[in-house]
């Protein structure tokens, strides 16, 4: 801004949009003086750099509603974690599916964590079975994304919708 812009040419736009061409950084700030306004550099990897003649303060306040308007319009996809042990009833695993199936429609991945207790993990293939039945009660709307892995006492594996499935570059 003003005499921080390091350029020597600069491409100057006026207050209302209008090109006034390339001129040197001196010209650039007398004509911005003149008007008894700031000289903003927009774009300083152009070249040459872009500069605008702008009222710094109402520039600023305008950018600033932009980015906060940006960030409350973007969506956040977040990784859900649904956890249940080995021998959770179908009534409570219907539940469970059934609010991960909601975090899918919204376009999370949903990470199911099954936890062993005790001596529950002499019988690991139980966890895998109970793992491709929650797999299998999605059917094909949903990808896995990270298969089931036992690490220590606890399964886990994630999965995506597939509505939301990535393009993939060919």
């Amino acid at each position: 801004m003003n005499g921080f812009i390091r350029a020597a040419n600069l491409r100057v736009i006026d207050e209302d949009g209008k090109q006034l061409g390339i001129l040197t950084k001196d010209e650039a700030l007398k004509l911005a003086a003149e008007s008894e306004l700031d000289l903003v550099e927009i774009s300083p990897n152009a070249n040459p750099p872009v500069a605008k003649i702008v009222d710094w303060g109402k520039f600023n306040y305008q950018r600033t509603k932009q980015l906060q308007k940006n960030k409350r319009s973007a969506k956040i996809l977040d990784l859900k974690q649904i956890r249940f042990g080995l021998k959770i009833s179908d009534h409570d695993l219907g539940v469970k599916l059934k609010k991960a199936d909601d975090f899918l429609k919204i376009g999370h991945k949903v990470k199911f964590t099954i936890f062993y207790r005790g001596r529950e993990l002499a019988h690991k293939d139980l966890g895998f079975k109970l793992a491709d039945k929650v797999i299998a009660g999605f059917g094909e709307t949903v990808i896995v994304d990270q298969s089931p892995q036992l690490a220590g006492k606890q399964l886990s594996f994630v999965i995506r919708s597939n509505n939301h499935a990535k393009v993939k570059d060919t």
